[in-house]
């Protein structure tokens, strides 16, 4: 008679259940680094907006409400430098937007060299703002050895000192030449994305290169300019070291922004209450002009589906 050897009964050991974590509490993490690096100093700011606070008298700081607010809405000097402000942002946009899809235009269309031009035309977007301050200042609008003194000087004409009687056209210009790179890329990576059928088949129903432009290239371009208006929006009004290593603001305060206007009260003036105030108006300045021109960009496009 034969044994059947007896099987285990016994169930094999269950998995160890790790740590399951949410998408959210892996999001959290960052959350909480951008609130502390971000969200903590804006609320300081805020706090501080509403107190007379100088670091010459840092004891003495009392309530004053929304005074810092109605000084700097109130005086004709601060309402130009709001001005100066948004015809910075304003004009500068322009122009990086035209120019830029321009060049992002140019370097769709295939011919020999292109690698190399794309690559110069970047190499400015590279530069750190002091330092196109500086080139611009030195190499390119000083009135004695400028390159363009020396163009203007060649053609028979009068040197022109260009910072001092053209101060904001001359910073709208290399902040323009600093930030057209950017625009182009953007423009360039959403022209590079329209697909060559319905061009073709423009082409095929007669349509004229204007009116491929404005209906079947513009309409696609609509979400690659709203990111460089968005984009910079935010950034041209924080602009600082162009104008810090260029003109100082002046002459008088035709070149001041409110960023460097922060800069001079806090830094030099020492006034902390003033300087938040400023801060706070920038943000929101900043938060209005980027919402108007993201709307305006979105009725465009339901226009133009429509």
């Amino acid at each position: 008679m034969t044994t059947v050897p007896a099987t285990s009964t016994h169930a094999p050991p269950a998995p160890k259940r790790g740590l399951k974590l949410s998408p959210a509490a892996l999001i959290w993490p960052a959350m909480l680094y951008l609130i502390l690096t971000t969200q903590v100093p804006f609320f300081m700011t805020v706090y501080y907006s509403f107190f007379r606070y100088n670091l010459v008298e840092p004891g003495n700081r009392p309530f004053i409400g929304l005074t810092n607010y109605q000084n700097l809405l109130t005086d004709p000097q601060n309402l130009r430098i709001l001005l100066n402000t948004v015809v910075l942002a304003g004009g500068t946009l322009l122009l990086t937007l035209v120019i830029g899809a321009l060049l992002a235009l140019l370097l769709n269309r295939p011919f020999p060299g292109r690698s190399l031009l794309r690559t110069l035309l970047i190499s400015s977007f590279l530069v750190m703002p002091v330092v196109t301050a500086v080139i611009w200042k030195n190499m390119l609008l000083n009135p004695v050895f400028g390159f363009f003194s020396w163009l203007v000087t060649h053609f028979g004409g009068t040197p022109v000192d260009w910072l001092a009687q053209y101060p904001m056209a001359s910073v709208i210009a290399m902040i323009t030449w600093e930030w057209t790179p950017f625009a182009m890329l953007i423009l360039l990576t959403g022209l590079q994305s329209l697909p060559d059928d319905q061009l073709e088949a423009a082409r095929l129903d007669g349509a004229s290169p204007w009116q491929e432009f404005q209906h079947i290239v513009l309409p696609h371009w609509t979400q690659a300019i709203q990111v460089v208006v968005l984009m910079e929006t935010i950034a041209l009004l924080q602009v600082y070291g162009e104008i810090y290593g260029s003109t100082s603001g002046g002459p008088g305060v035709a070149t001041t922004n409110l960023p460097y206007f922060i800069y001079q009260r806090a830094f030099a003036e020492y006034n902390i209450g003033l300087a938040s105030a400023a801060g706070v108006i920038t943000v929101i300045l900043t938060n209005l002009l980027a919402v108007y021109l993201l709307r305006m960009l979105g009725r465009s496009r339901s226009s133009q589906g429509g």
